[in-house]
């Protein structure tokens, strides 16, 4: 997880909007960014989603009607989301969701490069976690 970088512009407002399923941050640097939710559950900052370390990322499929059911801040550096699918473990700081805005257009094109070179459909269920007895029929 990104930390809380001294110039980084901090928010001034955030808008939870259901119906299109849009986080609205405003930053006291005049940007204001519409965050899908889909994207920010696609790039979640914790480990479920991240792994441990460089290569180690679980590409997330099935996520295009997420919601998001609750929003907790942290400290006064960032806030926790639970998503209608039972992830709740990332903590995204505010560098995380501005960075997040500045570079949405790039990042939903990774996103979409790294389905075809896995040759999944971006609504295909996830897979259950290996080791689950789901997992093995």
């Amino acid at each position: 997880m990104s930390g809380l970088q001294a110039n980084t512009p901090k928010p001034t407002s955030l808008t939870v909007h259901q119906s299109t399923r849009v986080l609205e941050v405003g930053f006291d640097d005049g940007s204001c960014f519409r965050l899908p939710f889909e994207l920010l559950r696609v790039y979640s900052p914790s480990a479920e989603v991240q792994g441990h370390g460089p290569g180690q990322e679980v590409l997330q499929t099935g996520k295009r009607e997420v919601q998001i059911v609750s929003l907790e801040p942290v400290g006064h550096y960032a806030v926790q989301p639970r998503f209608s699918d039972g992830h709740e473990s990332g903590i995204f700081s505010w560098d995380y969701l501005h960075f997040l805005g500045m570079r949405q257009s790039e990042l939903w094109a990774k996103y979409e490069e790294r389905l075809a070179a896995a040759g999944v459909e971006r609504d295909r269920p996830m897979p259950p976690p290996a080791g689950s007895a789901c997992s093995s029929h």
